[in-house]
């Protein structure tokens, strides 16, 4: 019993005091868990849309990765990222390509031909108003019941209180005027190989067991490191949707 918890408490430890995460890079999971992506490439859907824009925002940047991963971009180029961690990083990663980063939304009209929102807000009236007449909003969501499986193995709330699919999504756009094109939706595999991954995952996306703590759920990793070391994995479904959507042409 003594090794056995030694052991756990060894693991839970590392994964405590592993290295913070900055914007939306996840190199920490290299080896520790397997993240299938779904069968639609983000930003190979957004590459032709910034090419044939004049301007461009980018909803909820994170560090720019993704941003940066899309030059060249049009000259008229704003990145919102309103998470204090995220935003100096940000500005970093996109002075070199002239990029505004903001840290509220634009107060004007009509201003960009692409909005991009990769699991980020969905300001569905905001987005309607920014976007020129044609002008696209492409997002990919995370769902509601995005790794759901992992808050039932811990005995945790549901990630979210309310639903939020591509249904749900869509509904809220065409709400606001915009048109929906394009709508996609699929709950890729996530595969955990060491409880590690699972104290790393839940510490740098905070939202998915809002009162998370390694010490406050201590027993319950300890079963799931537990059923991991027999079986060598554990599997949940993450949940994800895709909405293209245009502004359209006023009369």
């Amino acid at each position: 019993m003594g090794v056995r918890s030694n052991r756990q408490e060894d693991e839970l430890n590392a994964a405590a005091t592993g290295a913070s995460m900055t914007g939306w890079e996840f190199a920490w999971l290299d080896g520790l868990a397997v993240a299938s992506e779904p069968s639609w490439s983000y930003p190979d859907l957004a590459r032709p849309l910034v090419r044939h824009a004049a301007s461009v925002l980018d909803l909820d940047t994170g560090g720019g990765e993704l941003l940066a991963e899309l030059a060249p971009l049009p000259r008229h180029t704003v990145a919102l990222e309103t998470w204090s961690r995220n935003t100096p990083a940000a500005r970093e990663r996109l002075a070199p390509f002239g990029v505004s980063v903001l840290t509220e939304l634009p107060a004007g009209e009509n201003e960009f031909d692409v909005v991009l929102s990769r699991h980020g807000r969905l300001p569905a009236d905001d987005i309607a108003r920014l976007l020129r007449p044609r002008g696209v909003l492409l997002t990919q969501q995370v769902g509601s019941d995005d790794l759901a499986d992992l808050n039932v193995a811990l005995g945790a709330p549901p990630p979210q209180p309310r639903r939020w699919d591509a249904a749900a999504a869509v509904t809220m756009l065409e709400a606001a005027g915009l048109r929906v094109t394009d709508v996609r939706e699929e709950h890729p595999a996530m595969v955990f190989r060491d409880i590690t991954a699972v104290v790393h995952q839940l510490r740098t996306v905070p939202w998915q067991i809002r009162d998370f703590s390694p010490q406050k759920y201590e027993r319950e990793l300890a079963r799931l490191a537990a059923t991991i070391r027999v079986r060598g994995e554990f599997t949940v479904r993450s949940h994800r949707f895709l909405v293209q959507a245009v502004r359209p042409t006023e009369a």
